[in-house]
C-alpha cells in the first residue's frame, strides 16, 4: 500500500509540474503563430487522448516522468506549403527564444502563485526556539544556548524551522562569519560565529543537527496512542492509553527515549513495565527487526499519543492580497538563489554531488509531503517547480537553455549554426543529462 501511495503521490506531484511547465510552452507557441501537433503529460503510448479545434491532440501517456509539446517544425519532415508559415522553424530567433524561455517562466509563476496563496490564506509556524546545542559544534562557537528563539540569519528575517534551514544550507561548505538575530526571555542581540568550512554529511544531510542545533519541542510523555494491528506492541497486549514507565527496570522519561530503546533492541525480549488505570502490570515485549539507513533497528508498531504545543511557541503568518505578493516574490527568490547556490558548490567541489536526488527520493518526499497536508505538499510543488524551471535553463543542449543558446547564437551571427554543430550539441547534452540522471538515481538507491 506503501508503495502505491508513493507512486501515485509521485505521478500527482509530476504531473502538476509538467503539465504547467509544457503549458508555458503551448500558450506562447500558439500566440507566435505556430502551429501544435500534440501536447502530452507522460511519454511512451498515449493512454487516452483528444484534438481540439485547432487540430492539437492532448494525451496522457503512460510514463509519468516527462512531458512534451510537439510543433510543426521542418527538420521533423516535410511541411505543406500553405502551412509553412506556421513551422516553428519559420519563424525568428526571438520568437523561437520566447516559446523554449515559456515553459521554466511557467515554473516561476507557479511557484509565485503558490506563494501568494499561502500568505493569503494564512499558515502557522512553531517558532525556531532552540532545544539543545551540540557541544563543540559551529551553533555553539556563534554562543547560540537553549530557549533562545532565532530571528534573523545573516540578516535574512527568519520565522520558522524551514526558514533557518534554508538559511544555513546556503552556507554549506562555506568559510568566515555567520550572524544570528536573537532573542532570550525577551531581550534581543546579535551572535555570530565563524563557519570554518561547516559542511553537509554525503548520506542523509540533516542541516539542523549537523549545524548543532536541536529544535526545542515539548515534552512528550511515553503514552500510548495507536497500536498497529498485528503488531508486536498488539500481541504482547499493550493497548491504547497505556504509559510505559519502565523497560528492563530502568525508568523511561519520554516518548523519544523509549523509541531510541526499541530501536536498539531488535529481536531482543524486553520486559516492559506501564500503567494502567492507575496500576503498574508488565509484559514481555520483542521488538521486530527492519532496515533503516543501513541498521537495523526495532520496531513494535506502536504510536505515540498526541501533545499540544503551547501558544506561546506557535506564530501566526497571515498577509492581506496585496502584502502576499512581494512576500511571495522572495520566497520564490529564495528557493531560486539556494538553488543556484547549491549547483555552484557541487560544481565548486563545497557540496558532494552525492546530495543530488532523483525520482524515488522525489517520490518519497512528495508522499510524505502529501501525507502533511496541504501547506507541505504545496510548499513542496513550490520548491520543486522552480528547481524544474533552474534546470531547464541551464546551457545544456536538449534543455530549454541550451536551445535558447542556439536560437541567440543564430540571432547574432543571422544564420543558424551548422546541422552538425547541432548533433553534435545535441549528443553531448544527451550525455551530460544521462549521467546526470544515472548518478541521482544510483545516489537514490544508496539512500535506500
Amino acid at each position: 500500500m506503501q508503495i502505491i501511495q508513493t507512486v501515485l503521490a509521485l505521478a500527482l506531484t509530476l504531473g502538476i509540474l509538467v503539465t504547467l511547465h509544457e503549458y508555458g510552452h503551448f500558450w506562447v507557441a500558439r500566440r507566435c503563430g505556430v502551429k501544435v501537433l500534440r501536447f502530452s503529460v507522460g511519454f511512451g503510448k498515449p493512454l487516452f487522448s483528444w484534438h481540439d479545434r485547432h487540430g492539437t491532440e492532448f494525451a496522457i501517456a503512460a510514463i509519468p516522468l516527462g512531458g512534451y509539446v510537439k510543433m510543426l517544425d521542418e527538420r521533423e519532415g516535410p511541411v505543406p506549403e500553405a502551412l509553412r508559415d506556421q513551422a516553428f522553424t519559420s519563424k525568428p530567433p526571438s520568437r523561437r527564444i520566447a516559446i523554449a524561455a515559456a515553459g521554466p517562466l511557467a515554473n516561476f509563476l507557479f511557484a509565485i502563485f503558490a506563494y501568494w496563496v499561502l500568505s493569503v490564506v494564512g499558515v502557522t509556524h512553531i517558532a525556531p526556539i532552540v532545544g539543545d546545542v551540540a557541544s563543540d559544534s559551529v551553533a555553539q562557537k556563534t554562543g547560540l544556548q537553549q530557549g533562545m528563539e532565532i530571528h534573523a540569519v545573516d540578516g535574512h528575517r527568519v520565522s520558522s524551522w524551514r526558514d533557518v534551514n534554508m538559511r544555513i544550507l546556503e552556507r554549506a561548505g562555506e568559510q568566515g562569519r555567520i550572524t544570528l538575530d536573537v532573542s532570550n526571555a525577551g531581550a534581543r542581540g546579535s551572535l555570530s560565529g565563524e563557519l570554518g568550512g561547516w559542511n553537509l554529511s554525503d548520506d542523509t544531510p540533516d542541516p539542523l543537527g549537523e549545524f548543532g542545533i536541536t529544535p526545542w519541542r515539548p515534552d512528550v510523555p511515553a503514552v500510548l496512542g495507536q497500536i498497529a494491528e498485528g503488531g508486536r506492541a498488539q500481541a504482547a497486549g499493550l493497548e491504547v492509553g497505556d504509559r510505559i514507565v519502565a523497560v528492563n527496570d530502568q525508568p523511561v522519561s519520554g516518548w523519544f527515549e523509549l523509541v531510541d530503546r526499541i530501536r536498539q533492541a531488535p529481536g531482543q525480549t524486553l520486559s516492559v513495565t506501564f500503567e494502567r488505570s492507575g496500576s503498574e502490570q508488565t509484559v514481555q515485549l520483542t521488538p521486530a527487526e527492519k532496515q533503516d539507513n543501513g541498521q537495523v533497528i526495532g520496531f513494535v508498531g506502536a504510536g505515540v499519543k498526541p501533545v499540544t504545543w503551547p501558544d506561546s511557541v506557535m506564530r501566526d503568518v497571515r498577509y492581506g492580497p496585496l502584502a502576499a505578493i512581494p512576500v511571495a516574490l522572495n520566497e520564490t527568490w529564495a528557493d531560486t538563489r539556494l538553488t543556484l547556490v547549491a549547483i555552484k558548490k557541487m560544481v565548486t567541489g563545497l557540496l558532494s554531488p552525492s546530495n543530488l536526488s532523483g525520482p524515488i527520493t522525489i517520490a518519497r518526499v512528495a508522499e510524505a509531503s502529501v501525507s502533511s497536508g496541504f501547506e507541505d505538499f504545496v510548499r513542496f510543488l513550490a520548491y520543486l517547480s522552480v528547481s524544474l524551471g533552474i534546470l531547464n535553463l541551464l546551457p545544456v543542449p536538449v534543455l530549454d537553455g541550451g536551445h535558447i543558446v542556439y536560437y541567440t547564437i543564430e540571432a547574432v551571427r543571422r544564420k543558424p549554426l551548422s546541422e552538425a554543430a547541432q548533433a553534435l550539441g545535441l549528443r553531448i547534452g544527451m550525455a551530460m543529462i544521462l549521467t546526470l540522471m544515472v548518478f541521482a538515481l544510483y545516489n537514490d538507491l544508496m539512500r535506500l
